[in-house]
């Protein structure tokens, strides 16, 4: 008996076979080219448990000591190796966006934050840049120059920097610009407002 996903049928497969021949057949029947095939033998439709790999494609099958009502999966290989490429490239991908990251936000830049209040400035240094415990992704971690954060540098019991209380807040990349934005004198611009 072979089985995938899209097939099922009862066969009788005669020992004497090779493993390249069991594939020509096998293509007929599941569509998958003989190439890409990977064939595994289990206990029973009932017991998934494997027997053998007949990875060997000029052994006959006998070798591998086929029985009555055993289970042939046959898998694509071709299929399984894209979807791992894949992966791979979105892991890469992944792994270049946060290095750009990180490079862009290097610590102790200089930025600003985008606030939904007009007029506001939010102006700060980077003080982390990278993955967190409390929500995927990148984020990157800010020491406000004024009391407008929303913590220290931790969040949930995790550190990921050292400020001020209420001075430290978590953001994500394309709420943040870095550049030349200096420090405001707080203190010049309340004394012009008294005068």
């Amino acid at each position: 008996m072979s089985f995938s996903p899209d097939t099922h049928s009862e066969r009788r497969i005669e020992p004497h076979i090779t493993v390249e021949q069991l594939k020509g057949k096998l293509e007929l029947i599941t569509g998958i080219p003989a190439a890409n095939q990977a064939i595994t033998l289990l206990v029973s439709e009932s017991d998934p448990r494997v027997i053998a790999e007949l990875t060997d494609d000029s052994k006959m099958l006998g070798y591998y000591g086929l029985a009555d009502w055993q289970i042939l999966k046959i898998l694509c290989l071709l299929i399984n190796n894209a979807i791992k490429w894949v992966v791979s490239q979105k892991k890469k991908e992944h792994q270049r966006r946060r290095d750009l990251l990180e490079h862009e936000y290097s610590s102790r830049s200089r930025c600003e934050v985008e606030s939904t209040e007009p007029g506001l400035s939010k102006r700060g240094t980077v003080r982390f840049v990278g993955p967190t415990k409390f929500s995927k992704g990148v984020w990157v971690g800010v020491e406000y120059d004024e009391p407008l954060g929303k913590n220290e540098g931790s969040v949930q019991g995790e550190r990921y920097f050292t400020c001020r209380p209420n001075y430290g807040v978590f953001v994500k990349p394309e709420k943040i610009k870095v550049g030349n934005f200096p420090v405001e004198d707080l203190e010049m611009e309340l004394e012009d407002e008294e005068m």
